[in-house]
């Protein structure tokens, strides 16, 4: 049954409407990942070596273990913020003489073909080579040692299953875990309790007992049953049929009636980022991010050996809404913008509401932002100019990339590893908004010096919204020229 579903699979794959869509973004990630791969191999080769030479004083084996714990919680992290779950469309075979177990199986044995299972096996591999060439570990210590990393990917594997079936839909129930981790994370930097070293020295065990690998194999086989037995329950055609039931929560916005002939569609925008999921969410995202700072902030190394770097820091977490709505402008109106096409709407109108919304948030992230001047006067000015810029530059840059899209959104789907609505254009656009900037900034400073630099990017941007009318001319026309494209674009379904 298993070779059946995986011909059903290679069906759907080869027969899909969308195999011939976006052939210039499947290129792009399959270099990605070709790139990914050659780095983590590189990485599971060099860091032996590496380890031996700038920490001599320490085995690199006792290092690596004591670093398991941090990459896996990173692992874990990065799974559920981008790792789609495997899928199978089970409706039509439901109803046909197939047992559940086989499908449930073949779901969960499905996700460990996933690009992220391989990237750790490609450190782990290689590094266990030069322990067993450079140490007093027999080959059986090693392969058990090997095993047991590679059981504890698999376990999270199957706990991401479990959290993006549980959380993906409502991430405030995660706050609970994510303040247990942050304690854990002080205990550590303070080092009052280091749970890595911890978690380090009960792996370091594998080498003095092999049969201790066993302990991460009975765990990953535990989740395992854990997601069966929760697919099981759930495996029903009825189970999703019933909807759910949600008061309902209106609001007229009167306050937005002082912004003129943009208020319409102002109101418009801010119900849909109120009443649905993916929009929502990448307002709460935005607020997450504003604490990116404080992993490059503090560090000396940046400030001093990197300071261009900074400049990403500071369009990322200013202008993060920005990337993340603005990007799909228009298509978040997908669902409706045929309707409003047809209508005597002004584009200018409709676009110059899209802009103010991206103006506020750019005003309150930059005032969100103010308490990093903690760490220097400085980082604030950037932190000013970067605002600044933003919203000269890449809010024009962005609503002219806008004019692209012609792929619909389902705004109640979860955005967590969603790719529908992307296109090659989306890829394309980051490479502007975040790197020329930094090229910008980095020639300024070292014709004369930081300050110029920053008092420079901070100018570009003012002269962008100087010429706001200019840009917002050319772009109306773009979206015009374009309408019936994405009208069209809209329409289609997948």
């Amino acid at each position: 049954m298993f070779k059946r579903f995986l011909q059903l699979e290679l069906k759907s794959f080869f027969r899909s409407a969308s195999l011939g869509q976006s052939l210039g973004l499947k290129i792009f990630m399959g270099f990605l990942a070709i790139y990914f791969l050659v780095s983590f191999l590189i990485l599971g080769i060099a860091s032996y070596p590496l380890l031996k030479q700038y920490f001599p004083e320490q085995k690199p084996v006792l290092l690596v273990n004591n670093f398991v714990v941090i990459w896996l919680v990173s692992e874990l992290f990065m799974r559920f913020m981008i790792q789609s779950l495997p899928i199978m469309n089970i409706k039509p075979l439901m109803v046909n003489n197939i047992k559940r177990q086989e499908m449930i199986h073949f779901v969960l044995l499905k996700s460990l073909f996933s690009f992220y299972n391989l990237l750790t096996p490609i450190v782990v591999i290689p590094f266990g080579i030069w322990c067993w060439r450079e140490e007093n570990f027999t080959p059986l210590q090693v392969i058990a040692w090997i095993v047991a990393m590679l059981a504890l990917v698999i376990s999270v594997n199957y706990a991401n299953f479990l959290l993006k079936k549980k959380f993906a839909e409502n991430l405030k129930g995660l706050i609970p875990y994510l303040a247990v981790g942050l304690v854990f994370a002080g205990l550590e930097y303070f080092e009052v309790f280091k749970i890595s070293e911890f978690i380090g020295g009960l792996i370091h065990w594998v080498f003095e007992f092999p049969l201790l690998a066993l302990l991460p194999i009975l765990l990953a086989f535990g989740l395992y049953r854990w997601n069966f037995n929760y697919l099981k329950n759930n495996f029903y055609l009825d189970s999703g049929l019933k909807g759910k039931t949600t008061q309902v929560e209106s609001s007229d916005l009167a306050w937005t009636k002082r912004f003129g002939s943009i208020a319409p569609f102002l109101q418009l925008d801010l119900k849909l980022i109120w009443r649905n999921k993916r929009p929502k969410t990448t307002v709460w995202m935005s607020l997450v991010f504003l604490v990116y700072g404080l992993i490059f902030y503090p560090n000396p190394t940046y400030s001093v050996e990197m300071p261009a770097f900074l400049v990403f820091v500071g369009i990322f977490i200013t202008g993060i809404f920005v990337i993340n709505f603005g990007q799909f402008i228009p298509a978040w109106d997908s669902g409706y913008y045929s309707m409003m096409m047809s209508q005597n709407i002004p584009m200018r109108q409709y676009l110059d509401s899209k802009a103010g919304l991206m103006y506020f948030s750019i005003i309150v992230l930059a005032l969100l932002s103010t308490p990093y001047v903690y760490f220097g006067v400085n980082i604030l000015l950037l932190n000013l100019a970067c605002a600044v810029y933003n919203a000269g530059v890449n809010v024009p840059l962005i609503l002219y990339a806008g004019s692209f899209n012609k792929k619909r959104i389902d705004l109640e789907k979860s955005p967590m590893m969603n790719y529908q609505g992307t296109g090659t254009a989306q890829w394309i656009l980051g490479f502007p908004l975040l790197l020329i900037p930094i090229i910008l900034w980095y020639v300024a400073y070292k014709l004369v010096d930081q300050n110029f630099a920053t008092l420079s990017l901070g100018l570009i941007g003012l002269i962008g919204l100087l010429l706001r009318n200019l840009f917002m001319d050319k772009i109306v026309k773009a979206y015009k020229a374009k309408k019936h494209i994405q009208i069209n674009g809209f329409k289609q379904v997948g």
